[in-house]
């Protein structure tokens, strides 16, 4: 988005870099996209739309593509909104280009022809065009509303970004949330967000390797698994593609060569046992379409990695297209009869959808060679929406011709863009108003990537993720009430709050009547979801035990006295309390420096700690009934101060780290190095500064290290604030 746009006066295009854009060029890639149709030269269209818009009575040459693949899909759609939103979009962005050296008006009309050659309808369409004119021109929200209506306008809104300056650190999470509870009202708002994002993928090269690595993080955490809950197999997989070339450049060669060896190779046994279905199906009288599919490169380093070497059936699937859900099953008996099955790998996602509105059969037939070829069976529609998810349902919000679509199941919409699993996130990220604990819940929640559905003794049903205990079972059910849970029958039998729940198990909770009624902080160990943690977490760090409070103040070094009569850790900022005598200590949860807002408690032993304003201990201190202490920050600027540096794995990066800490003028008191993990290595240093005023500049020095991508202020969770 706007981290793309440049000044016109930016140097000349820099292209990305071939490795970069191999996954969606390779014979590996997902086919995400019509069969037949060539990739659209954007830099063409990026010199058509310099000429400015087309006439009046037509839609202007550069989007073109864009209504083509648009009637596709929607043969009387009316195009005349997206005409508007072209003409709109193209003389807001006039004159900006992006980093790769195109106009900038390539990126919105990129976005809108990969969700048009996916079937999205008009309003989403529209909206993509202008996707970013609020954001990065003069356009507001209040004149994308009274020229397009105000569906347009809150898909505009939805998935502009919260801007930095008034954000800060908390913009990205901020803006994430921002973006999932429009989601929660309009799903096509994460459509329009997945596009532009896989957009911005595929032209990462022109970025820093740090900022590259930076992108696809939050690409692989957050907005892959959304993309396979919301049912886009196609973005999803050319995602992973790019993302698993960034992250893991080794891997992604290595599997780069098993697919070229493989297609050098003499003869295709996949094609070979794909004319075998074909003959097979056509004697039996069966009308259907068979096709290959290569399986994208991540799925080729999965299969490679789970079962070993690869043989040729291993590289791709066998597709059945059918027309009717019965003819499924006819295709599936007439396989199993006239070749050889693996029954193991027999799975029925039609009479069983997975939870993301995938459906199909899956099983897999064997050679007398012993080549085993996976084939998929569905119909055209299943397909459809197999490959584009919730895209695929057109305007969801249109009026149902059944009112039956909008009957409600346990008292969640039976709408599937609004599945249980959305609805369990946003209930639980309204709990979670820090934009940490968002952000690191947010990955947590989206990395459980399974479902399990579980019957309760009235016969309604939950819906959780896999690992889920009797406790998740009782806050998805009760909420906070859940807090007078006592125990809880599962298929009949007692069974303690910590049992692990199975797909179909049927769970009875057992619930205390005494309204004081508390969880235990042990529930925690068996909590998984992010409610129940949530809720279980603000429950005890309303009503800490003397334990908590204990825990949560560590014992103070040997005070300093100073003439003001406070005193100051040894090593510390010189904290300036208003309680004569008192020993000062800064507090190890937020690790406040000037010139932080802080505030400060009274605790045992004549000692004051020291807090940030917005520290969750604060808080926490205040409902126990601790008194608060003025602090201010003395002449002294010294401080010490917690750093912890993230980098890819090199030789002689810590001794380049401490040289350039050491250059700052900072002394090291304490580092660590953790393993390396997947080529990444985390650093935390706890260092001596002379003045609080040079932590900015070294921030930035410790960035600019060859291979540091992220460098941040340690933040612990003290335990009372838990």
């Amino acid at each position: 988005m706007s981290a793309e746009a440049t000044n016109p006066a930016t140097p000349g295009p820099v292209m990305p870099s071939p490795k970069l854009s191999a996954p969606v060029e390779r014979g590996a890639a997902p086919a995400n996209r019509r069969k037949g149709l060539p990739r659209i030269d954007l830099r063409r269209l990026g010199r058509a739309a310099l000429l400015g818009p087309g006439a009046r009575d037509r839609l202007p040459d550069a989007i073109g593509h864009v209504a083509e693949a648009h009637r596709a899909h929607h043969p009387s759609a009316d195009l005349e909104p997206l005409r508007r939103a072209w003409v709109l979009a193209e003389s807001s962005h006039r004159g900006q280009m992006r980093k790769s050296g195109e106009p900038y008006i390539t990126h919105p009309l990129a976005v809108t022809l990969i969700l048009a050659e996916l079937g999205a309808e008009t309003t989403t369409l529209t909206a993509s065009l202008l996707h970013d004119t609020v954001e990065d021109t003069e356009v507001t929200l209040d004149q994308v509303g009274k020229e397009f209506g105000e569906e347009v306008r809150y898909l505009v809104d939805g998935v502009t970004k919260l801007e930095k300056v008034d954000y800060g650190a908390a913009a990205e999470p901020e803006t994430f949330r921002k973006m999932l509870v429009a989601t929660g009202n309009d799903v096509r708002v994460m459509s329009i967000k997945l596009a532009d994002r896989l957009h911005n993928m595929r032209t990462l090269g022109v970025m820093r390797p740090e900022k590259q690595a930076r992108i696809a993080k939050v690409t692989r955490d957050v907005l892959i698994p959304l993309a396979e809950r919301l049912g886009v197999q196609a973005l999803k997989t050319e995602l992973e593609d790019l993302v698993f070339a960034i992250l893991h450049p080794e891997e992604y060669e290595h599997t780069r060569g098993l697919i070229d060896d493989n297609a050098a190779r003499d003869g295709d046994p996949l094609a070979e046992i794909a004319v075998e279905v074909r003959g097979v199906l056509r004697e039996a009288g069966l009308q259907a379409e068979v096709v290959i599919r290569p399986r994208h490169f991540v799925s080729v380093h999965r299969r490679s990695r789970k079962r070993g070497p690869m043989r040729g059936a291993d590289f791709g699937r066998i597709l059945v297209l059918v027309n009717e859900d019965a003819d499924c099953y006819g295709v599936l008996g007439e396989l199993h009869t006239c070749l050889t099955p693996v029954v193991s790998e027999f799975k029925d996602f039609i009479a069983v959808p997975k939870f993301n509105l995938y459906q199909s059969l899956h099983t897999a037939v064997a050679r007398g060679d012993g080549e085993i070829a996976e084939v998929l069976i569905r119909t055209h529609q299943m397909h459809k929406v197999a490959e584009a998810g919730v895209i695929a349902l057109g305007n969801p919000y249109a009026a149902p011709a059944d009112e039956q679509a909008e009957r409600s199941v346990d008292g969640e919409r039976a709408d599937p863009t609004r599945p249980g699993w959305l609805s369990r996130l946003l209930d639980w990220q309204a709990g979670a108003a820090d934009p940490d604990t968002f952000w690191s819940t947010l990955r947590e929640d989206l990395a459980q990537d399974r479902e399990i559905t579980v019957f309760r003794a009235d016969g309604g049903s939950l819906g959780l993720p896999e690992g889920a205990s009797c406790v998740d079972a009782a806050y998805a059910q009760y909420g906070d009430d859940a807090h007078a849970c006592m125990g809880a029958r599962v298929n009949g039998r007692l069974a303690t709050l910590s049992t692990v729940l199975r797909d179909g198990d049927t769970v009875q909770l057992l619930m205390g009547q005494d309204p004081a009624s508390e969880p235990s902080r042990e529930w925690l160990e068996h909590a998984h979801t992010p409610a129940a943690r949530i809720a279980i977490q603000r429950w005890l760090a309303a009503h800490p035990s003397p334990r908590d409070t204990e825990t949560a103040e560590e014992p103070p070094a040997a005070p300093r006295p100073t003439a003001e009569g406070p005193a100051v850790r040894p090593g510390a900022a010189n904290a300036v309390v208003d309680q004569s005598g008192a020993s000062v200590r800064l507090a190890g949860c937020c690790t406040p420096v000037p010139p932080d807002d802080v505030t400060g408690f009274s605790v045992r032993g004549g000692v004051v700690t020291v807090h940030r304003v917005e520290c969750a201990a604060v808080e926490t201190m205040k409902s126990v009934g601790r008194a608060e202490v003025g602090v201010s920050w003395g002449d002294t600027t010294e401080c010490r101060v917690t750093l912890v540096a993230e980098s890819f794995g090199r030789p002689h990066l810590l001794a380049d780290l401490t040289e350039a800490i050491a250059l700052e003028g900072v002394a090291i008191v304490s580092a660590t190095v953790e393993p390396p993990s997947e080529q990444r290595v985390r650093h935390t240093y706890t260092l001596q500064l002379p003045d609080a005023a040079h932590l900015p500049g070294l921030m930035r020095a410790m960035r600019n290290v060859a291979g540091v991508y992220d460098v941040s202020r340690a933040r612990h969770q003290a335990a009372a604030a838990q």
